[in-house]
């Protein structure tokens, strides 16, 4: 009769070797790893980064200069000379939609930045003290959020002038009021935690515990509406300056390459003139869609991603 091999010794055999302790990851690290994970989110920063340097670089890396025109040079499409091709005054398309994206991702960028400092402020505000704050400050907010948008922003530009300032100016006062939401619900939840009232009895101001315990935790939610406050900024441009409400030639931007393409397409088959401009805006929106995807994984814990 054989009897069985004796069970491995746990406490010795499977123990960790001497001196090693598991190791403890930061949320810092959780949230690079998750991130990196996201193989979309990944491309879309190079891509967005390639973007803004060779737009902001144009200067040096376009091959000829701004709104240069030659009326010698016929309209035609992409060639080894002309890589984007030309339009009807001779201009470089190539140049054009480089210097184009200058102003197109600097009012994206400058939207968000704003919209986002305001809203997360005005959330954070109403959802900490409530009470009539709370009441004051999110009636204003649905203030805001009934005006129609596009006849505001058209009849703003108006009277302060079609200028990139003026864009970020209208665009950022009228943006900020969806993030806020977002803001004031998540501190409506996090100030009961356990550690909002720890800080609070261990004599933390008000200032501290909204700025050191309750906006880091809400970093998650701020970061994915920014990014998306990029996307929308860029499109209302482009928007309102295709349809002839927002800036004017000879500032150049992709909303305003769009704009003059209109009438070349529709009476010839230059169709290059609305690609490349159209092309670079819907790579610009998707790319940080796909960012503020990623994101929106990395930031939580249960994301399988």
């Amino acid at each position: 009769m054989t009897t069985a091999p004796p069970l491995p010794n746990v406490d010795t055999e499977l123990a960790l070797p001497a001196g090693a302790e598991p190791v403890a990851r930061s949320n810092w690290q959780l949230f690079r790893r998750r991130f990196f994970r996201h193989k979309l989110a990944l491309i879309s920063i190079v891509v967005l980064l390639f973007l803004i340097v060779v737009c902001f670089g144009a200067k040096w890396i376009a091959p000829y200069p701004k709104n240069q025109t030659n009326l010698l040079i016929t309209p035609g499409g992409p060639s080894a000379k002309h890589w984007f091709g030309t339009n009807g005054v001779g201009q470089d398309m190539l140049t054009q939609v480089l210097y184009g994206g200058q102003i197109s991702l600097k009012i994206g960028l400058a939207v968000a930045f704003f919209s986002t400092i305001v809203g997360v402020f005005v959330g954070a505000l109403a959802g900490f003290y409530r009470g009539w704050l709370d009441q004051g400050l999110s009636r204003l907010v649905d203030l805001f959020l009934i005006v129609p948008e596009l006849a505001i922003v058209g009849i703003a530009i108006q009277r302060l002038g079609a200028t990139d300032t003026s864009f970020i100016i209208v665009l950022a006062a009228l943006g900020w009021m969806y993030i806020a939401r977002v803001v004031r619900g998540q501190v409506l939840s996090i100030r009961e935690k356990e550690f909002v009232e720890a800080a609070r009895a261990s004599g933390a101001s008000t200032p501290r515990i909204i700025v050191r315990h309750i906006l880091p935790n809400c970093i998650g939610p701020i970061m994915v509406n920014a990014t998306l406050a990029i996307a929308a900024a860029v499109i209302f441009e482009a928007t309102l300056t295709y349809l002839g409400l927002g800036l004017q030639p000879p500032a150049t931007s992709w909303g305003i390459l769009l704009n003059q393409a209109e009438s070349a397409v529709t009476s010839t088959s230059q169709f290059y003139l609305v690609f490349f401009p159209g092309l670079f805006l819907v790579v610009t929106v998707l790319c940080v869609n796909f960012l503020g995807d990623g994101l929106r994984d990395a930031f939580d814990p249960q994301s399988e991603h």
